[in-house]
């Protein structure tokens, strides 16, 4: 990496550019927010606990089918968006997708429910899809990836009035998941005919549960070398910032609020000062407590790690 992360060292940029910047950074926090009672009320959700961003599901995530986004519902949640000052918003695609299932049911009906996420998402505004790449099922990795691909490129044929980016998440690699490593998010970004459609979201969590030890300077440099050269940094547009319960390539997929698991804060600490990732969106996906009041300190905490 030309100027190697947690450095802190942003050459050519003005003692004023730095500090807007980190600003803008600590504007760029936010967590993953409920839709219950209407979409727009993850915006009102989102300024409680004090996001910067929000990332939130358009549908409910335990089942299939997710209702039409109406005109008035659209309107309602823009206007509230814009009216917010949340800089941006991501959605995140519910859990039973599976691109790289074998022909059959559940295929077909990931087919349409990513098609779906697509349409809601044109609706809504919402120019960036957070995925889980899925699992082969026992069919062996290059069989997913390829099914992956092909998925996708029918998927963005499909639904042209979908501009933006779908962002390839990282995996903890239980059982048959894709993405617990970075040649697996390469290989479909470069085996799909819409490479520029592609970005990625990196998750802390996930990361060191699947063997990339980001919890010290040497292994978070190790880290970030081999994603810019497998990926590059510029294609990394979002975080998912968790904390681990479980260690080091555990392939274990268990959240921690933030600097109480095996992670610890230094990896956060990284992140949160690494210039390559200032203007990156930051997310987090930590237990909510009783009345969801674990966000604003977990929010609170990460900015305290920002360095002046």
């Amino acid at each position: 990496m030309t100027n190697s992360p947690i450095s802190g060292n942003c050459q050519g940029d003005p003692q004023r550019g730095v500090e807007q910047d980190q600003a803008r950074t600590v504007d760029l926090l936010g967590a993953h927010v409920s839709i219950a009672g209407g979409i727009h009320n993850a915006v009102d959700r989102g300024v409680k606990s004090g996001c910067g961003v929000i990332q939130l599901f358009t549908q409910n995530s335990n089942q299939w089918r997710g209702k039409t986004v109406s005109d008035p519902d659209a309107a309602l949640f823009r206007e509230k968006l814009a009216a917010s000052g949340i800089a941006d918003v991501v959605s995140h695609d519910i859990y039973l997708i599976n691109l790289a299932a074998a022909p059959g049911d559940v295929q077909d009906k990931s087919l349409i429910a990513f098609r779906e996420e697509m349409e809601r998402c044109a609706r809504l505004g919402i120019d960036k899809i957070v995925m889980h790449p899925g699992s082969h099922n026992g069919d062996g990795e290059e069989v997913g990836i390829r099914r992956v691909c092909e998925a996708f490129d029918l998927l963005f044929t499909q639904v042209p009035q979908f501009t933006g980016k779908v962002l390839l998440e990282n995996t903890a690699g239980q059982g048959s998941n894709l993405g617990y490593r970075f040649a697996h998010l390469k290989a479909i970004i470069e085996g799909s005919s819409f490479p520029g459609r592609f970005g990625v979201c990196f998750d802390t969590c996930h990361a060191f549960a699947s063997g990339y030890q980001i919890a010290d300077k040497d292994g978070y440099r190790r880290t970030f070398d081999e994603f810019e050269e497998a990926i590059g940094l510029s294609s990394l547009l979002a975080f998912h910032l968790n904390d681990s319960k479980k260690g080091l390539g555990c392939k274990v997929d268990r959240h921690e609020h933030i600097g109480a698991g095996t992670l610890g804060l230094e990896p956060f600490r990284f992140i949160m000062n690494d210039p390559h990732f200032r203007l990156v969106p930051k997310f987090i996906e930590t237990p909510k407590g009783d009345d969801e009041e674990m966000d604003a300190t977990n929010l609170k905490l990460l900015r305290s790690l920002v360095e002046s």
